[in-house]
């Protein structure tokens, strides 16, 4: 089994360090690391660095550093505007990308999104789509952690301004009669997919995407739930641009 990962603030710039925190907490209650073990250390900005327990404390590792790395941005740049979804869905679909590889989670409040995230209620909800992420991250051993987008809930046209601003957009649509395994893809940028809610996306919204350069595709025959059709789309394009 490879080592845990750890998420921290900084990587150590000296040989020796403490883990502590919550990350020391689960390393030495919950995950019971003991003396000789092996870890992995990240910061989510692509840099890492391999280390040894020493010592374990109440809630605290001494580690040993062994030696550091960097993994580069991924380029193309892969987000996924995900419509908000109901229960625990929006959560399930960040933690199935999270460990596909996606670079950037944008909550979408779709027409037909059956809950809205307004006024606290957004940002609880925003707190737990990144408290998801970086769980996903560590379980993935993932150097970069994603970005959920700032704004609590982006509208349509917040979407199609940076679907405009992208190398190329996707909508992921049932009718669509072009697939996501053949379309062309950039070389280069960012590649932005549109995930609808559970009752799809409006004729009126896939207007404004196309209109700002989208593309509709499709993966196949089934219509996918929209906490999987994102993870699903991620495992194409990973295998196209030869990420997997």
């Amino acid at each position: 089994m490879s080592a845990p990962l750890f998420l921290v603030e900084s990587l150590p710039t000296a040989a020796a360090l403490v883990l502590d925190g919550p990350e020391g907490h689960h390393a030495a209650t919950v995950q019971r690391l003991r003396v000789g073990e092996r870890v992995l250390l990240a910061d989510g900005r692509g840099g890492t660095a391999s280390a040894v327990v020493t010592a374990v404390g109440r809630g605290t590792l001494d580690l040993d550093v062994i030696d550091r790395g960097y993994v580069d941005a991924a380029n193309p740049r892969l987000v996924v505007v995900q419509g908000i979804a109901k229960g625990d869905r929006g959560e399930l679909a960040v933690q199935a990308m999270t460990e596909a590889g996606v670079d950037e989670m944008v909550p979408w409040a779709a027409s037909r999104s059956v809950v809205q995230w307004r006024g606290e209620r957004g940002v609880r909800a925003r707190s737990r789509w990144v408290a998801t992420a970086r769980e996903a991250t560590k379980q993935a051993r993932r150097a970069w952690l994603p970005v959920v987008a700032g704004a609590p809930d982006e509208a349509t046209a917040s979407v199609a301004r940076r679907i405009a601003g992208a190398a190329a957009g996707y909508v992921l649509h049932e009718e669509a009669t072009d697939r996501l395994t053949t379309v062309e893809l950039p070389e280069h940028g960012e590649i932005v997919l549109v995930v609808g809610p559970e009752g799809g996306i409006t004729p009126d919204e896939l207007s404004a995407f196309q209109e700002a350069g989208a593309r509709p595709v499709r993966l196949g025959t089934s219509v996918l739930r929209t906490s999987t059709a994102g993870v699903a789309a991620l495992a194409v394009l990973a295998t196209r641009l030869l990420r997997w």
